[in-house]
């Protein structure tokens, strides 16, 4: 009868064990999850970011609404001089990227030239799907 009681109690013991710890790493993920979902901003485009900082701007300094106007031009002129540039290295980087490539494919065999041709692909597909989520 005493065997039974423990082995009760055991089964009892690992029961209670296993419950707790499902239950607190449902808990631990959803905290987790739902943490780090809040401390995300939310994606802004150029335009809001733009508007953003003309209005701290404007309580911060204390702009005019004419020196905000003549402020906004100013940043917007900027932001697509850097877009220019960014797409400008994006080129060149292409340019040197195929090159490489070139070479490379000077030295693969007919065999490997598919498989090499894939993997490109699946790189490329990767850096403009990160570009994508960096909002570029």
């Amino acid at each position: 009868m005493n065997d039974e009681i423990r082995r009760k109690a055991a089964i009892w013991l690992v029961l209670v064990f296993v419950l707790g710890a499902a239950t607190g790493g449902v808990f631990g993920y959803n905290l987790a999850h739902h943490s780090y979902a809040a401390g995300r901003p939310p994606v802004q485009t150029d335009d809001q970011r733009r508007a953003q900082k003309i209005q701290e701007m404007t309580q911060d300094i204390g702009l005019s609404a004419d020196q905000a106007q003549k402020f906004d031009a100013i940043i917007s002129e900027a932001q697509a001089e850097g877009r220019a540039l960014r797409n400008k290295s994006d080129a060149e980087m292409d340019a040197v990227r195929g090159k490489a490539r070139d070479e490379m494919r000077a030295l693969l065999t007919p065999e490997q030239k598919p498989k090499f041709e894939e993997y490109v692909s699946r790189l490329d597909a990767e850096r403009k799907r990160q570009k994508e989520m960096q909002g570029h």
